[in-house]
């Protein structure tokens, strides 16, 4: 039977939305496209019944069929149908077109791939990405959004009918940005993102990722990034939520409650200790993270700790590098003691590209690519991802199988964690999108346009508002200039894992926007280039700027003649901070400053924006320019929120999630550091630019009222905090009240403080509102000398204020033992085993 393509499209979709998520759709594969004839082909009706599908198509209802069954029922009857060929097919990735797969719908040639025993994901299938250098082939069925759910359903709908036993698919989508597919909705850099210190707002940008995803037939979306930037040199540093372990795990539980609660799996990433790789430095280093084993468990795993147990996290992507001369992919500690005994982790963990290939060609652990294969299988991974075909990793796993070097049973381990998550996202009872058309609703809706463009509002920081330079006064200005090369810079804050296709309103756009509604003349010069032709050279010894610099900046200088005010947007694009793009200094790259002290020159009164991936030591700046924002990477419409923050219609209140150092040199410079840590050194300069937790606004907040409540606890009890915080200014606006602990003193070295909470509060002029925090026992515990978490007995000094450096207000509570101790003498004997 063939009908028109159109047509059995339409029946198709018809079928699917007349049955629910969660239930059978009898017809759903009446029919299908068959993509090397051009028409249509007749489905097996007779595998979709009445409240279940026929998988293995036998005409019984099995065990693994049956939704009335317990899941472990059902898994342990379908693995021992499966074949070792089928078992080991669902522990490989086939990257999707046009990375590996070649093709976006299923050819006859499909029944002699690899995948003709299933597969365990498919990755970026079609999604549109354009690449790092804009080279991937555009997909025909990435736009419109319903086409490709329909092309997902005719993948989903081959495993189910063409392989033996039908398991269907998990197909992953990256999603630290919104989803990672052509113009989904686009929102800032997830250290933009954490700038709103607004769990609710992060609540709701995981919601939408995950309903996006799922109306474009992803099921599983590897977000959040939950490393820590403990050194701002790091290319990946604008994929994280900052600094702090705190802060990232507040927010990362939220991003994956908020994807998962679409029945869509959070896969974190990057598992674990990643972000500290020596010197800063990405791309084909990744290894010997600087991290003794008391910063891994207090500051490195703590956002995972947290995902997993409070989450409920049902993905994990293990990282590239080593820890303690163990690769991280082969490393059992992590994957398996860690990940499942101690956090319980109920899903299944995925390799970073190429990273179990390292074990055997960077790590020189495993003599052959085989024995680093049997590394990370007996370690804890489940599905290994590369762009390299599947048959790559699994021809050789099945070889070790037979040859006795891996044990079946413990394959069985591996899938039964696999299945697991496949029948938690209900694709053996659903396997389908049931609505494909839904989809062009869904994706890129007006409310959540809007989610994202309160993000960008949100994520600007005001860092310095010297003598009231900002807002500027709209009836007072005629003329603006707006220089630099992040101005316009369409391509300037695309990610590779973010929304693709998108036409960012640049902050020169956004400027422009807003500025004709106020009859102001907008005129624009570049100066510069972000990097000059020496970069990265340049970071280390800079020539003197040749005529054609010279000439760049000259030209921004005259065109300054007669405006009554400069904005210069300077930074950084995603090119210099990104995977594999990590600097080893955090100056300006290129000409920039120069460009700026001649801006500066002109007597013009001149406002810094920078939008960059990194803190960047600014120093210059900080001495001379009265007003600096920092705008990171803030999505598609930044330019207008932007345009929103300088003109005054919206009360910046976005603060730091990261430490702004003055020098690379004094790195590391971050929050939290233990005592003396960063205290001054005589031979070098003396603290920091910007602190953590620091952000400006057009208004001012008053701190009052500090209660502790009780004074005295025991160790497992709780401490009731609260303040008033007053709005003594005359705009509405935003605070952020963070409260700070410290435990005074102990049995091992605490940091100096740690951020324990922190509440968004919005207040009109004159309003007082209460503000409250509990603290906890896991608040107050630290990692002992015996390596176990404990709360000790003693003094806590609690500081409330605007950030880490503005406390406004101190207190302090005592925790005492059963005896009425407040504090006890460390043990006596040491375990020296860093393990």
């Amino acid at each position: 039977m063939k009908l028109p393509r159109t047509l059995a499209l339409a029946l198709a979709a018809t079928v699917l939305a007349a049955h629910p998520m969660g239930a059978a759709a009898p017809d759903a594969s009446l029919f299908i496209l068959n993509s090397s004839s051009g028409g249509e082909t007749a489905a097996p009706a007779a595998l979709y019944r009445d409240g279940w599908i026929d998988f293995n198509k036998n005409g019984a209802k099995d065990p693994y069929e049956d939704p009335a069954l317990s899941v472990d029922a059902r898994i342990e009857d379908l693995l021992a149908r499966m074949t070792l060929e089928e078992k080991t097919a669902q522990m490989v990735t086939l990257y999707g077109f046009p990375r590996v797969a070649k093709d976006e719908l299923p050819t006859p040639a499909w029944k002699d791939a690899f995948w003709k025993d299933g597969i365990g994901n498919i990755d970026e299938h079609m999604n549109g990405n354009t690449g790092w250098t804009n080279n991937l082939v555009r997909p025909k069925h990435a736009l419109p959004w319903s086409l490709h759910t329909r092309a997902i359903n005719e993948v989903q709908r081959w495993f189910v009918e063409q392989t033996r036993l039908g398991i269907p698919v998990d197909f992953t989508n990256e999603g630290i940005r919104g989803l990672l597919h052509a113009k989904a909705t686009s929102f800032p850099a997830q250290l933009a993102v954490a700038s709103t210190w607004d769990r609710g707002l992060v609540a709701r940008i995981g919601r939408i990722t995950g309903r996006e995803g799922r109306a474009l037939g992803y099921t599983n979306v590897y977000s959040p990034v939950l490393d820590l930037a403990r050194d701002p040199r790091w290319g990946r540093v604008i994929e994280t939520y900052g600094e702090d372990p705190f802060l990232v795990g507040e927010l990362g539980v939220e991003q994956v409650r908020g994807i998962q609660s679409q029945r869509v799996v959070s896969t974190l990433k990057h598992f674990a200790v990643y972000s500290i790789p020596k010197g800063g430095r990405d791309g084909t280093a990744r290894t010997d993270p600087q991290a003794t084993w008391r910063d891994v468990q207090t500051l490195h795993l703590a956002p995972f700790r947290r995902a997993v147990r409070d989450a409920g996290a049902l993905g994990v992507m293990a990282s590239y590098n080593d820890y303690d001369g163990i690769p991280m992919e082969a490393n059992k500690l992590f994957l398996t003691d860690i990940l499942r005994g101690e956090y319980r982790f109920n899903g299944y963990v995925v390799s970073d590209s190429a990273a179990v290939e390292f074990i055997h060609t960077k790590h020189r652990t495993a003599a052959t690519p085989a024995d680093a294969i049997r590394q990370s299988v007996e370690a804890g991974l489940n599905i290994r991802t590369n762009f390299t075909p599947p048959e790559d990793y699994g021809e050789p796993l099945r070889r070790l199988v037979r040859d006795g070097l891996l044990s079946e049973n413990l394959i069985d381990r591996r899938v039964r964690e696999i299945l697991r998550v496949k029948f938690w996202l209900g694709l053996f009872d659903q396997p389908y999108s049931p609505a494909p058309a839904e989809a062009d609703r869904i994706v890129r809706h007006p409310d959540h346009l809007a989610v994202a463009a309160e993000a960008a509002r949100k994520s600007i920081v005001l860092l310095k508002n010297e003598n009231h330079a900002l807002p500027l006064d709209a009836k007072k200005i005629g003329r603006i200039l707006v220089a630099g090369p992040l101005a316009d810079d369409a391509h300037g804050w695309w990610s590779r894992y973010g929304a693709q296709l998108l036409d960012f309103v640049t902050p020169l756009a956004g400027i422009r926007a807003r500025a004709a509604s106020a009859g102001i003349e907008v005129s624009y010069e570049k100066g510069v280039a972000v990097k000059d032709a020496a970069f990265p050279e340049s970071d280390v010894y800079k020539e003197a700027p040749d005529a054609a610099v010279r000439a760049g900046i000259a030209a921004a200088v005259a065109a300054a003649r007669g405006v009554d005010v400069i904005i210069a947007t300077l930074g950084e694009t995603d090119d210099l901070c990104r995977e594999s793009a990590s600097r080893i200094s955090l100056n300006l790259p290129g000409y920039q400053e120069e460009l700026l002290q001649a801006l500066h020159a002109t007597g013009k009164p001149v406002v810094l924006v920078l939008s960059n991936g990194r803190p960047l030591s600014v120093n210059w700046a900080a001495k001379h320019i009265p007003a600096i924002v920092e705008m990171w990477f803030p999505g598609e419409e930044g330019g207008a929120a932007l345009a929103d923050i300088l003109f005054g219609d919206y009360n910046p209140s976005g603060r730091l999630p990261i430490t702004f150092p003055k020098s690379a040199g004094q790195i590391q410079m971050n929050f939290p550091a233990r005592p003396g840590s960063q205290g001054r050194d005589y031979g070098q300069v003396e603290g920091i630019l910007f602190p953590f937790g620091h952000g400006l606004g057009y208004t001012t907040f008053a701190y009052s009222n500090l209660k502790i409540t009780p004074d005295k606890q025991g160790p497992q009890g709780r401490v009731e905090v609260s303040c008033d915080v007053t709005n003594t200014g005359t705009r509405a606006g935003d605070e952020i009240v963070q409260l700070y602990l410290r435990d005074d003193y102990s049995s091992v070295v605490t940091f100096e403080s740690v951020l324990r909470g922190f509440e968004r509060v919005t207040l009109a002029p004159g309003e007082t509102r209460t503000v409250r925090f509990t603290l906890r026992p896991e608040h107050l515990a630290l990692y002992d000398r015996l390596h176990q978490w404990t709360v000790e007995p003693g003094h806590f000094s609690v500081m409330v204020g605007a950030s880490s450096e503005d406390i406004r207000l101190r207190g302090g509570f005592d925790i005492v033992d059963a005896a009425g101790r407040l504090e006890r003498p460390a043990g006596a004997t040491d375990d020296l085993d860093p393990r």
